[in-house]
């Protein structure tokens, strides 16, 4: 290893080839990072990170975080981002869901403590469940079925989340935790069971767009780069309580599916399904915190990210077609 690159940080990002931890590995190698990224592939895409290969400073290790990590290098900060993280998915893979809240988040964080590292936690708005409080802000405790089908990625990450302070308060880690909302952008899988890529597939597919319940239930969109700046951002910080990370511009999903309907498929039909069991129906996060205690807050609008995704989603369906 040469002298100049014994300098630089390195990061560990579990996760690192899915949606958010492909594009969080770009990041930290545009500041300067060595980074190292873990993957079992088991939700994630080598597609993500086919870019980043031959660049000296990355290196991809195959490994579930479930079982044990060994990584002989020296490490400056933990990213924990591995789970199952759509309702496809979680339903799908209920046990490997509750394992990497629970085994994997130990692992890192035992890791973290090996290495002397900073570590950061991908918790969700999940946490929050069907919320009584609306906006959510991070001092509210949540409205969780923890039996109900959900209730797999709910409580592994309130678990993790638990943890994680046990680590900090106890063994005295470096730990963070960011409270991830509704995010979207290039690099989602097309048929992951999201709102954002399941309506612009539809729609870009000659499909009716399905809509479930009656469409009066809101999400909040923040596109990738601004969550991904936010969570860098908290990384960087000595902030250590749970900070809510997306936008906090809300909307309900029937004004969703028309704009997306009036943007790619004028005229296409709106169809309307039940609504899933404990579906959320607000969803909107209070990001004061974030803007106090990292100055942050969403850059990207709207129109010009949902435009990068409809593109990006234009070309994979080209692909695939």
């Amino acid at each position: 290893m040469s002298s100049a690159a014994s300098t630089k940080p390195v990061s560990l990002v579990t996760g690192g080839a899915g949606f958010l931890g492909s594009h969080l590995c770009d990041r930290l190698l545009s500041e300067g990072h060595r980074v190292i990224a873990i993957d079992n592939l088991i939700t994630g895409s080598i597609e993500n990170i086919a870019h980043l290969a031959g660049n000296p400073d990355f290196r991809y290790i195959k490994q579930d975080v479930t079982q044990y990590l060994y990584i002989p290098d020296a490490l400056d900060y933990i990213f924990h981002m591995a789970s199952p993280a759509s309702p496809i998915d979680y339903l799908e893979l209920p046990i490997q869901t509750m394992k990497v809240g629970a085994l994997g988040t130990h692992n890192a964080l035992g890791l973290a403590r090996a290495k002397n590292a900073a570590l950061l936690l991908a918790s969700t708005s999940e946490c929050y469940g069907d919320p009584l409080v609306h906006p959510q802000t991070e001092d509210y405790w949540g409205n969780v079925n923890p039996i109900g089908p959900r209730g797999v990625y709910d409580e592994a990450k309130r678990f993790a989340e638990a943890l994680t302070m046990a680590y900090h308060r106890f063994h005295k880690v470096d730990t963070k935790i960011v409270r991830i909302f509704n995010t979207y952008g290039p690099r989602m899988r097309l048929r992951d069971g999201r709102v954002v890529p399941a309506f612009i597939g539809q729609a870009l597919t000659g499909q009716p767009i399905t809509v479930f319940g009656d469409g009066s239930q809101t999400r909040s969109f923040c596109y990738v780069a601004d969550l991904i700046d936010g969570i860098f951002r908290l990384m960087m910080s000595g902030f250590h309580e749970p900070v809510n990370i997306g936008n906090p511009h809300e909307m309900t999903i029937k004004q969703f599916a028309e704009r997306i309907r009036d943007r790619v498929a004028p005229g296409a039909e709106i169809v309307y399904k039940p609504l899933p069991v404990d579906d959320p129906k607000v969803r909107q996060p209070d990001i004061s915190r974030a803007r106090r205690e990292l100055g942050w807050e969403p850059k990207v609008s709207f129109d010009e990210g949902i435009t990068r995704t409809i593109e990006y989603f234009r070309g994979r369906v080209t692909a695939a077609a």
